[in-house]
């Protein structure tokens, strides 16, 4: 079944009559193509990918479940008036809408261009989208190896003699060479003191010794990889092991916890004990985990205010961390796969503490 008759399927449970994609991310997992400008438009019977002159021909190869269907989008035919005549062609008088996606001004462009009303229905394709296919799953895990082989290349590279720029576009490089498309979000490498920001931007700063955090991904087909792994310049102290070892201890508690229809609240809270019992519960600010797939950040959340159950199928993160401002901070970030009895965690590098 393709992700067309799985949202279409879905939208009939629901009652609606039709629904319109405009993101590109929920493009493409509808109809497995994506460009700058387009629209997807689902209805009971039939769906369309609207597109203009520039993506007509790639669409025609690419989308799956649907009817590529180019728009001229000049003064005579644009989206609006090709979606307003099929809807009224089909006696629709709602039509449901990513409404995270769409901004205030497009809501009101839209509800006044169709003359029907919009009903927001953007859970129904998050819903779908944490439940991972084999196929999916297929493909996160070749992104995961492409990253995990990049990183197990730059640690010869580490040193006190480039910066934290320089280490993080290093990373980058070694990805792509190695067989991503892109990077998944903007590699973090932070040393020192400034291994204390969990989302630090690299620097002009040379690596220093102490902590250095790298949180890094790839994107390989369109799906995200995310990883975190904090090693030691020079020979760490007392309490920089006594944390390593509490973040460990926590990320392994809260991955135990996981399974089929627990709540993200509940493992949050697995892992965040084991750091409050360690007397670093201050120093711990971020939730425990969220959901990967075509985006690096996207449901089901772990965190302490979660309303979220997590679903066999899911993929979700697993990166408690401990930061002490000014000093040091440590995370350390696996990914894991949901199943009905427990998780698979399908992060392979090794997690004792590397000393460099």
């Amino acid at each position: 079944m393709n992700n067309i008759e799985r949202i279409r399927q879905e939208l009939l449970k629901r009652g609606f009559g039709a629904m319109m994609i405009t993101s590109p991310v929920n493009r493409f997992f509808a109809a497995g193509f994506t460009s700058s400008a387009g629209v997807v438009l689902i209805t009971a019977q039939d769906a369309w990918y609207f597109t203009d002159s520039r993506y007509i021909e790639a669409a025609g190869s690419s989308v799956t479940g649907a009817r590529a269907t180019l728009v001229t989008n000049n003064e005579t035919e644009t989206y609006y008036d090709r979606i307003k005549a099929i809807l009224k062609e089909k006696s629709i008088a709602s039509v449901g809408f990513e409404d995270s996606a769409v901004t205030f001004a497009g809501y009101k462009k839209w509800t006044e261009k169709l003359e029907l009303e919009l009903v927001p229905t953007e859970k129904l394709l998050s819903d779908l989208r944490m439940v991972k296919t084999a196929a999916d799953l297929d493909k996160i895990t070749k992104a995961q190896r492409i990253a995990e082989k990049s990183f197990s290349e730059i640690l010869p590279v580490i040193s006190t003699d480039i910066t934290e720029k320089q280490l993080a576009a290093e990373l980058v490089y070694r990805c792509v060479k190695n067989g991503a498309d892109d990077k998944s979000f903007d590699t973090i490498v932070v040393s020192g003191p400034r291994s204390s920001m969990p989302h630090g931007v690299p620097g002009d700063e040379k690596i220093c010794s102490g902590f250095l955090t790298i949180d890094f991904g790839v994107r390989l087909d369109s799906w995200c990889s995310d990883t975190t792994r904090t090693v030691c310049i020079g020979k760490p102290d007392a309490e920089m092991v006594k944390v390593y070892d509490v973040v460990l201890r926590a990320q392994e508690a809260g991955i135990g916890y996981i399974r089929a229809n627990v709540s993200g609240r509940g493992a949050d809270a697995a892992a965040r004990c084991v750091i409050e019992d360690a007397g670093y519960g201050a120093c711990f600010g971020h939730g425990f985990g969220h959901g990967i797939g075509l985006e690096v950040h996207e449901a089901p959340n772990a965190t302490k205010t979660s309303e979220d159950l997590i679903p066999a199928g899911a993929v979700i993160s697993a990166e408690p961390g401990v930061y002490l401002p000014g000093r040091f901070g440590v995370r350390t970030e696996d990914v894991v796969y949901v199943t009905e009895n427990g998780c698979e965690n399908l992060t392979k590098l090794p997690k004792d503490l590397i000393v460099l």
